[in-house]
């Protein structure tokens, strides 16, 4: 586990896929929210001004919406575990917070959105 408190915030990455149980959500693709936190050390980037030296938020922010796009999961737990598995790939990434959020859910309530947050550590994958 990274002992670093820095993070890159990626926030409202829209991405459209397919994605649930019931028979119209596997037929229809839906747009998704994605929101990142990535706990890396800044403290090289700061010093040195080098992209090099950091996570770059617009290569995760593609290579996010690529598994997205490609995945035909049942669940969103399970679409955040890829996307999480993907971005600890990622060097300088130590741990990731990743919240997937379904912007038309289909239930028979009025509500705005539903999701799922977890926290994965590069450890984790090992």
């Amino acid at each position: 586990m990274s002992l670093s408190s820095d993070r890159i915030e990626i926030r409202g990455l829209l991405v459209t896929t397919v994605v649930g149980v019931l028979p119209h959500e596997r037929t229809m693709a839906q747009p998704l929210r994605i929101d990142l936190d990535l706990f890396v050390d800044l403290r090289d980037a700061g010093r040195t001004d080098e992209l090099t030296d950091t996570a770059n938020y617009g290569t995760v922010a593609e290579r996010v919406a690529e598994v997205v796009r490609a995945s035909k999961d049942l669940l969103l737990e399970r679409l955040a575990d890829r996307v999480a598995q993907m971005v600890l790939r990622i060097d300088r990434v130590e741990t990731v917070d990743v919240t997937v959020t379904k912007l038309r859910p289909p239930v028979p309530e009025q509500l705005e959105s539903t999701a799922v947050r977890i926290r994965r550590h590069r450890g984790d994958y090992d």
